[in-house]
């Protein structure tokens, strides 16, 4: 299960309320504001501002660390490869960027996210 590692504690992420329950996963994903300011999966009104590692359930209104600057660990990944989020999803994979697809970070070791959005 991902999980955060490596965070810049003063620009590193930002704290918002969700804007929905969320289900805990076991993979990080792109998440973006919505207008009121609450985060969303996918991109909402902002765009892919952040990666999300959620790995319990949360309820709408909680408030969660998002990360723009730092490292996740334990992701299930390839060594030396660039990593996207898709705007709708949220589901961070391999694919090219492109104008459904958002670079949030590279691996080094296949097991470890370098996040910088």
């Amino acid at each position: 299960m991902a999980r955060y590692d490596k965070y810049e504690p003063k620009s590193g992420g930002f704290r918002a309320a969700l804007a929905v329950a969320l289900t805990g996963q076991a993979a990080p994903r792109g998440v973006g504001l919505d207008v009121n300011g609450r985060v969303v999966v996918g991109a909402g009104t902002t765009g892919i501002q952040a990666v999300l590692v959620l790995p319990e359930d949360k309820a709408a209104g909680e408030v969660v660390d998002s990360m723009t600057d730092g490292e996740i660990v334990e992701f299930a990944g390839a060594a030396g490869t660039v990593y996207t989020a898709h705007t709708t999803t949220g589901v961070i994979s391999a694919a090219a960027a492109s104008g459904t697809q958002i670079a949030v970070g590279f691996t080094a070791e296949a097991t470890r996210l370098i996040v910088r959005v």
